[in-house]
């Protein structure tokens, strides 16, 4: 590795991390089959490289996930890894969706299970997945401070939530970082999130920074893919275009086009963490390097005129998953 890992502190109350962060959906089968032994290689790669922050979910492969990340903490320092844990999200036996429990009970039950899967006695920032239509945020906001209190859990994060919850969460506690997609193709955390955000002192963590592997990734989309609407047949060529823009500055600076990416998130602020996924330990070699591009305000103007806000084609989600956003409003 040639680079270091810069170090970012999650909001006014958070713990301060490495950026980029790793997350770990990919090594249980989020993007395609998976191997084990690699997937730690993966997290040992990142870890080794002086990487502390881990994102995952409970429901990642069901479970899978967090199996596969206590394997690979085995043997190393507690206090060296930051757990970044998502829950809420029900799935059911085939995988398929089956909506968000953020009920009190239902909290202090998925942290149980949790804890058990990952051989810790605490996780340092724990979120829900999404915003439960059903349970008012100060209740579920509410069961985390109690976690806190009793030790099990640091901090509290939201993900993919929009400004007035965030407002209203944090009337309730102090939150480390909102989760939320955040890349040159998805900029509508720029609206109202982002300085919503600030304005609290609340620190962002943005996942999606390559788009799911439409910047920097393969030239054709997967199956799993294929069911997002950036990646439909109608929408592809036109987004594949938009990233091929980068090229260019990509190569002035001695940089992939994924790079170049992950480092434009990483300047939209200190307050800003990319989480960027790996599914191989030359991944987060490459992930690493990214951490030495360093851009200008005038090559951020560049990259935004290449890549104008809006201009990617399709929603982010398929319908019925961007139904279950609260981060639009």
């Amino acid at each position: 590795m040639t680079s270091e890992l810069n170090l970012r502190r999650l909001g006014g109350t958070g713990p301060t991390v490495t950026s980029p962060a790793l997350g770990c959906l990919g090594l249980s089968g989020g993007y395609g089959p998976t191997d084990d032994e690699q997937g730690v290689r993966t997290v040992h790669a990142y870890l080794d490289a002086g990487g502390t922050l881990l994102d995952t979910g409970d429901f990642y492969g069901s479970g899978h996930n967090e199996w596969l990340i206590r394997r690979a903490l085995n043997g190393r320092a507690r206090e060296d890894v930051v757990l970044s844990v998502k829950f809420g999200a029900l799935r059911g036996p085939g995988g398929e969706h089956g909506g968000n429990d953020a009920r009190p009970e239902a909290v202090r039950n998925f942290l149980g299970y949790t804890l058990q899967r990952l051989g810790v006695d605490h996780v340092d920032i724990y979120r829900p997945a999404r915003l439960d239509p059903a349970v008012p945020i100060e209740e579920t906001v509410g069961a985390l401070a109690e976690l806190v209190e009793k030790g099990y859990v640091r901090h509290i994060g939201l993900s993919e939530v929009g400004a007035d919850t965030i407002r209203r969460a944090a009337a309730v506690a102090p939150l480390s970082d909102v989760q939320i997609e955040y890349s040159l193709l998805s900029r509508d955390v720029e609206e109202r999130v982002l300085p919503t955000c600030r304005e609290l002192g609340v620190g962002v963590t943005a996942y999606g920074v390559l788009s799911k592997g439409l910047i920097g990734g393969a030239r054709t989309a997967t199956a799993k893919r294929a069911a997002f609407p950036r990646f439909e047949t109608a929408n592809l060529d036109h987004n594949r275009a938009l990233v091929a823009r980068l090229e260019k500055l990509a190569a002035e600076k001695d940089a992939t086009v994924a790079q170049l990416a992950v480092a434009w998130v990483a300047a939209q602020g200190d307050d800003v963490v990319p989480v960027v996924g790996a599914r191989r330990p030359g991944q987060v070699e490459t992930l690493v390097d990214s951490a030495r591009l360093s851009l200008t305000g005038d090559e951020c103007v560049r990259i935004e005129a290449l890549v104008p806000r809006g201009a990617a084609r399709g929603d982010r989600y398929p319908a019925p998953l961007m139904a279950e956003l609260d981060s639009g409003h």
